[in-house]
């Protein structure tokens, strides 16, 4: 079977881009996902649909299962959750909707990505978005599709309002709106859960385009190896051998899953393909390295129960760690209570992340091996830097620090279970932590966009791949470094940008 376009993976980027360029009746697009596909809100399993859900809470039947190799100095082998469904991460994760700084998109374009500064993406995410709280606000959006808004103090758990008081109390600004540009303080998470809704891109995107006769949805449709012929794709080829033909293909299975795609097509590193048996087809030594993650640690008390459930995601402090002006390294937030084995009777275990928003460190994905089937090689590289140890410490002792104020200390909160209150000297806390770091779930950086292939560029600035005619990559993957955020909301801001051009060339 022939298509105009494949777009390969139903996730945050792949649905936005299979309902845009849909829009045109005369193009059929064919959306490709590995996971299954519910195609009507009501079909949609409880843990998919509930968005106030904690990752630990969901079960597993819509996960890659994908677990990352040991790192330096201890960091262990962790969980990499990613969302195998259409909808991807964006069905399975905590709905946090935050855009990122200014300077973010800014060092995109300083690097040679013309169209990706903060001036051209704002007016995107301004079309992506419905701001149920800051309609008046010029820059945000009020007819997007996803909607956004903020928990109200009557809406938060008592240890979600405590800690945002007295992060506030300790010195962290107020503020009202975290995407309010270059703003950085304490304030209400902005989160596009409607309801207990999960507002994913299969809802705000796909859902409106699936009547359309030119858009086929196939779910349980896990891709191979792209079919490239004369420097040019001619389509996909999926796990069960079936060959789909396409003029162009976009690869949007993110930044794990796209380089796997690539490097299987014989398009990356001519020497790793070759000690796997690969015929290169183009030599992009990039594929697959400047993988870039938000890692966490956490601090981890028992809190007392809590007998109403709340959303476990609702306030957020931005920080820099270093005291200095200018976009934050840091997250601090609380999340839970919980029940755990840690907490008995009227105790419940809560934990206050440290996530580090502006890493040094760099890792990479490589093939284990050409069998589709067999999970990749995954180093996400925490802690590779000395620098992100140093800052992941530095959060942790602010946590600490909130915690002992008297606001705080007005819940009864008990002893800290995790990394314990008995490493208390710089040394102690430093050797202890990399024991403890976990993914903050936003790995990017493994197709980069850039001018230049020999300096490790994968796709221009539209996406096109160098070197190969008709295959775009658009998702995580071709981010040149990471914004300072949740990576959902800039995600699809990325799909919307690219699938203008695209549009705008067929």
């Amino acid at each position: 079977m022939s298509y105009d376009v494949i777009v390969v993976g139903a996730g945050s980027a792949g649905c936005v881009l299979a309902a845009r360029l849909s829009e045109d009746a005369s193009c059929e697009v064919l959306l490709l996902e590995a996971g299954p596909d519910y195609p009507t809100r009501e079909r949609l399993p409880v843990d998919i649909a509930d968005g106030t859900r904690l990752p630990s809470d969901r079960s597993t039947s819509h996960d890659w299962g994908l677990v990352s190799t040991p790192g330096i100095g201890g960091v262990p082998a962790v969980p990499l959750p990613r969302g195998r469904v259409v909808g991807g991460s964006s069905a399975v994760n905590g709905t946090f909707a935050l855009r990122g700084f200014p300077e973010d998109y800014d060092a995109w374009e300083a690097a040679g990505n013309q169209g990706w500064g903060f001036s051209d993406v704002l007016d995107v995410f301004r079309r992506l978005e419905t701001d149920l709280d800051f309609a008046d606000r010029p820059w945000h959006g009020t007819v997007g599709p996803v909607p956004v808004r903020r928990h109200p103090p009557t809406e938060q758990s008592v240890l979600a309002h405590t800690f945002l008081e007295a992060a506030q109390k300790a010195g962290h600004p107020p503020l009202a709106d975290h995407n309010e540009p270059g703003v950085v303080g304490a304030g209400p998470l902005p989160v596009n859960t409607l309801g207990r809704l999960r507002m994913s891109a299969a809802i705000t995107h796909l859902e409106p385009a699936r009547g359309r006769p030119n858009l086929t949805v196939r779910g349980h449709a896990p891709v191979d190896r792209v079919e490239v012929v004369a420097g040019r794709t001619r389509g996909v080829r999926l796990v069960t051998g079936e060959l789909l033909g396409a003029e162009l293909v976009v690869l949007s299975a993110g930044a794990y899953a796209s380089p796997g795609v690539l490097l299987r097509s014989g398009i990356g590193p001519t020497e790793d393909l070759a000690a796997l048996g690969v015929d290169t087809v183009t030599d992009l030594p990039g594929v697959g390295r400047n993988l870039v993650d938000h890692g966490l640690v956490s601090v981890d008390v028992a809190v007392p129960a809590e007998p109403v459930e709340r959303p476990n995601y609702q306030t957020m402090v931005t920080w820099r760690s270093d005291g200095g002006d200018g976009p934050p390294d840091l997250h601090l937030f609380a999340c839970g209570p919980f029940e755990t084995r840690r907490t008995r009777g009227d105790r419940q275990e809560a934990r206050l992340i440290v996530g580090l928003v502006d890493p040094a460190s760099r890792g990479q994905v490589q093939l284990a091996s050409t069998d589709p089937t067999t999970p990749l090689h995954i180093d996400p590289g925490y802690l590779e830097d000395r620098r992100d140890l140093d800052r992941l410490a530095t959060g942790v002792g602010e946590i600490r620090r909130i915690l002992d104020t008297e606001v705080l200390r007005s819940l009864a909160i008990g002893e800290e279970l995790s990394p314990g209150a008995h490493l208390t000297e710089d040394a102690d806390l430093r050797a202890a932590l990399p024991s403890l770091v976990r993914t903050y779930h936003h790995p990017v950086g493994t197709c980069r966009m850039g001018t230049d292939p020999d300096d490790g560029a994968v796709v221009d600035a539209h996406g096109c791949l160098h070197g190969i005619g008709g295959l775009v990559v658009a998702d995580t993957s071709i981010m040149p470094t990471i914004p300072r955020a949740n990576t959902n909301l800039p995600t699809l801001m990325l799909a919307e940008r690219i699938a203008g051009w695209l549009t705008a060339h067929t």
